[in-house]
């Protein structure tokens, strides 16, 4: 087969989408299939396997660049005759696919990887409209957004299948009247992250003489991530353990945002975005416990990857990150609420840490692989071809 797939979530800097789509592209090559990606980038930006239509960097995050040049992009995809044509993201890369005649591919699909309608607009909407309506503010906020959501129907209709890595993500696009959703959990990649790639001097290296415990988090520094209950949280947890560091993976345009609410603290690691994937499996594989705040996760690779290398979750009760949440290592809180995230947090550190661990170890062999989700998803493409 040959797939090609187009979006706008494409970040020089790595990501959630970046790092699924690289993921397919080594899946696809040990299958035999022909796969690219098309992309908004620099002018002379060069990656294998992608082609990058020059855009202007967004404002936002320069990382992310604008797909403007819609008929360029069609262009492109129209003299591919790709066999599977993906929509990876919902605004001018779907326009430039949603373009191109049935002739011109063989099936075309949508994946859902971010619920930019609830996560960047309604919440907002909803909190200023509280004001003027009242009681009403909820309707209110929801007939706003309806354009949005008519917008998404209009995309999966012209697909023959919307993927989604999560159940709750289902059943939000069903409600809205989005037509063939089908939960193809994401995963993690095999054999990296792991329990058993623990490393006590990893650990002492972050934690420089201090007791403990290593508290980690992970993500994109972006108003979303809620790095407000994280940062707040650590900050009680730490007076209560005052041995406790606490590590950050993780860059963006909100970087400024966390660093002036975090302040001056020699217990606080900021590591960036970490290329070295190895490098993180041993750390999330070596920390205490993950804090996370985002409550708005459509997957979650970050807590999937912490999970499966045997780390215990602190995670908010709504989104993809509490699906993935574990009973027997994970506490969720109520999303947004800083002092149950810490309760949540010491109900974790009261267990000892070698049954915590073990319990961990258990939940990590549950944690799904990319080797699934790409067999069960390039099996529905032949079905879907078939037909």
């Amino acid at each position: 087969m040959k797939l090609v797939d187009v979006t706008e979530f494409y970040s020089q800097r790595g990501g959630g989408v970046r790092t699924h789509l690289t993921e397919k592209a080594a899946a696809a090559a040990r299958r035999g299939h022909e796969h690219l990606v098309f992309a908004p980038g620099p002018r002379h930006a060069t990656d294998p396997g992608v082609r990058y239509i020059p855009g202007p960097s967004l404002p936002y995050d320069p990382t992310y660049h604008l797909l403007w040049r819609v008929g360029a992009a069609r262009r492109l995809l129209r003299a591919e005759r790709p066999d599977v044509l993906e929509i990876h993201s919902p605004y001018v890369a779907a326009i430039a696919a949603l373009g191109l005649q049935p002739s011109e591919f063989g099936v075309r699909t949508f994946v859902w990887h971010s619920d930019f309608i609830d996560t960047y607009l309604r919440g907002g909407l909803e909190r200023r409209l509280t004001v003027v309506f009242r009681g009403r503010a909820p309707r209110a906020a929801d007939r706003l957004v309806e354009p949005l959501w008519a917008h998404v129907r209009r995309i999966a209709a012209a697909c023959a299948m919307t993927v989604v890595g999560s159940r709750w993500q289902k059943y939000k696009l069903e409600q809205h009247g989005v037509a063939r959703v089908e939960h193809i959990p994401f995963g993690i990649e095999p054999g990296r992250f792991a329990p058993e790639r623990r490393s006590e001097a990893r650990r002492q290296e972050l934690l420089a003489g201090r007791t403990g415990p290593l508290v980690l988090a992970i993500g994109r520094f972006a108003v979303e991530k809620r790095w407000d209950v994280v940062v707040d949280a650590y900050a009680r947890l730490a007076e209560r353990r005052p041995g406790a560091v606490l590590a950050v993976f993780g860059d963006g345009p909100e970087r400024h945002v966390f660093q002036d609410r975090l302040g001056a603290r020699d217990d606080v690691r900021v590591l960036g975005f970490e290329r070295d994937r190895d490098l993180l499996a041993v750390t999330l594989a070596s920390g205490d416990l993950l804090l996370h705040g985002c409550p708005y996760e459509t997957f979650g690779l970050g807590v999937a990857e912490a999970i499966a290398s045997g780390l215990p979750v602190v995670v908010p009760d709504a989104g993809g990150a509490a699906e993935q949440a574990p009973p027997e290592s994970a506490v969720q809180y109520p999303a947004g609420d800083v002092a149950a995230c810490v309760a949540a947090a010491e109900a974790l550190l009261a267990v000892h840490p070698a049954e915590l661990r073990a319990r961990a170890a258990v939940a990590a062999r549950r944690v799904p692989s990319v080797v699934d989700h790409f067999d069960a998803l390039f099996g529905r493409y032949r079905e879907l071809l078939a037909r």
